[in-house]
């Protein structure tokens, strides 16, 4: 990569501050500068909740898209705060970009921050995610990017098209600090653990002590990152319902038994110091899985969110990400223009 494409890489985080991911920006003026448009809407769920959805694209007069990138968010996460910095990085470099806010995150409904089955919020990104990639040609390569709680989700996605029951396949994932295990840093001592399947049954919507310290706080390293994702008015630092922080565990337990059927091609990244969401289980989820095409990267002394790091390593890696979506988005031959 020569010096100029890498001064344009530069990734938007660059430029918050520590109240607004835009900094001084109003969001349409932010849009602008970076060269994409933005368009939002809901849709209903079978659950009857409001879900909503966003999208970034190139601009018109900019060249066809290359691809296709579907975001999955992370637990007590959202498409519309650090998300959206990675959504609005990925379009100006030209992908179309799509995101939604699982229920009971960001402008969703539901109640706050309470997954008790993962399998809806798969329906719900599948759903979705369909009909975006429905609006391109057929022969567009689509991504799944994600983060997280969001990894193991898009491993879920992928399984499921694989066994033919939803969509038309993906041609690549990135899972940036997945949440494939929970860290024992992060977790707390026995036998709270062992009490969840208790406290889940009887009162599913408590929120328990089942974590160390909020998530925030053990995830972004620099201190104005972290102060920027507090705040946001629609983040919680509460502790995690019962019935949620028991399926959380049953998602990790049933991906981790299925990394011998992943065979989608795979980014993985991951900081090394993670207390989050265990490395070792990334590492696993590269070794057992039938990818050919599979690329594992662990950041010596990065935390959870690669985000929040300094400004410098935040463009070493999604400077990665982008040489890897754009490889293999090239490919594939362009689609002819409608």
């Amino acid at each position: 990569m020569d010096l100029e494409t890498k001064t344009k890489m530069v990734h938007p985080v660059a430029e918050a501050d520590e109240r607004s991911p835009f900094g001084p920006l109003t969001a349409d003026e932010f849009y602008a500068r970076h060269g994409v448009t933005h368009s939002s809407s809901y849709f209903v769920n079978p659950r009857g909740l409001r879900i909503f959805t966003q999208w970034w694209e190139p601009l018109p007069s900019a060249p066809p898209p290359l691809a296709i990138v579907c975001i999955v968010h992370g637990f007590t996460g959202e498409s519309s705060w650090f998300i959206q910095l990675t959504a609005v990085h990925f379009a100006k470099h030209g992908f179309a970009v799509a995101a939604l806010d699982h229920q009971g995150h960001g402008f969703s409904e539901g109640l706050q921050t309470h997954i008790p089955d993962i399998g809806p919020v798969v329906d719900d990104c599948a759903t979705f995610f369909d009909a975006f990639r429905a609006r391109y040609p057929p022969s567009l390569p689509c991504f799944l990017y994600s983060e997280s709680l969001g990894g193991a989700i898009a491993l879920l996605l992928h399984l499921r098209e694989k066994a033919g029951t939803v969509g038309r396949g993906w041609d690549g994932a990135v899972l940036n600090g997945a949440m494939c295990g929970v860290s024992a840093k992060f977790k707390p001592p026995w036998p709270l653990e062992h009490l969840l399947s208790l406290a889940a049954a009887v009162v599913p919507t408590w929120r328990v002590a089942f974590t160390r310290g909020s998530i925030p706080d053990v995830s972004f390293k620099v201190e104005r990152k972290r102060r920027l994702a507090l705040a946001s008015p629609r983040r919680t630092v509460a502790p995690p319902r019962a019935a949620t922080a028991l399926e959380l565990l049953r998602v990790c337990r049933e991906v981790q038994g299925r990394f011998e059927e992943v065979t989608i091609p795979m980014l993985i990244v991951h900081g090394e110091a993670d207390v989050v969401c265990d490395p070792a289980c990334v590492e696993e989820l590269h070794r057992r899985a039938a990818s050919k095409d599979k690329t594992l990267r662990i950041y010596p002394g990065m935390w959870h969110q690669l985000v929040g790091e300094d400004d410098e390593s935040v463009e070493q890696v999604f400077n990665e990400i982008i040489e890897w979506l754009r490889a293999r988005s090239l490919r594939r031959p362009a689609p002819e223009q409608a």
